[in-house]
């Protein structure tokens, strides 16, 4: 993914790109096992905490950044491939409660209550998991 990615812009990662976002979530999350491993029960409950903060946060910036704008999906991103392979697989429009249309909503609108609580709540999850990978 990365390589395609850098190949399609010469040579390097476009800022604020899908590829992008993941390598920043990713690196965070590197951090924050290193500095809160050391920290026993305490560094877990960060690290929980941490990654909720990041789902919550990190959400809205992927959504945008694989094109779920709240001006519409953009024109060539991957929202936009998914929209018209959903729109093929359904005789040329988008089903009303699809995950092309969910996320467009979440996109356009931002996330309801209920998702930022199952945003946090995965993203809690990630922070949890990482405590127990090793280097």
């Amino acid at each position: 993914m990365m390589s395609t990615a850098a190949v399609a812009n010469g040579g390097g990662v476009a800022a604020g790109s899908l590829v992008a976002s993941l390598q920043a979530i990713v690196w965070f999350l590197r951090r924050v096992r290193q500095t809160y491993k050391k920290m026993g029960p305490a560094g877990t409950a960060a690290a929980i905490v941490g990654g909720a903060v990041v789902g919550v946060v990190g959400a809205p910036v992927v959504l945008g950044a694989i094109g779920f704008t709240s001006a519409g999906i953009a024109a060539g991103s991957y929202a936009a491939g998914m929209m018209s392979a959903a729109a093929v697989a359904n005789g040329g429009a988008v089903a009303a409660g699809s995950t092309v249309a969910v996320l467009q909503a979440a996109g356009a609108a931002g996330l309801s209550g209920a998702a930022t609580a199952a945003v946090a709540g995965a993203g809690a999850a990630v922070g949890w998991l990482t405590s127990f990978i090793r280097k």
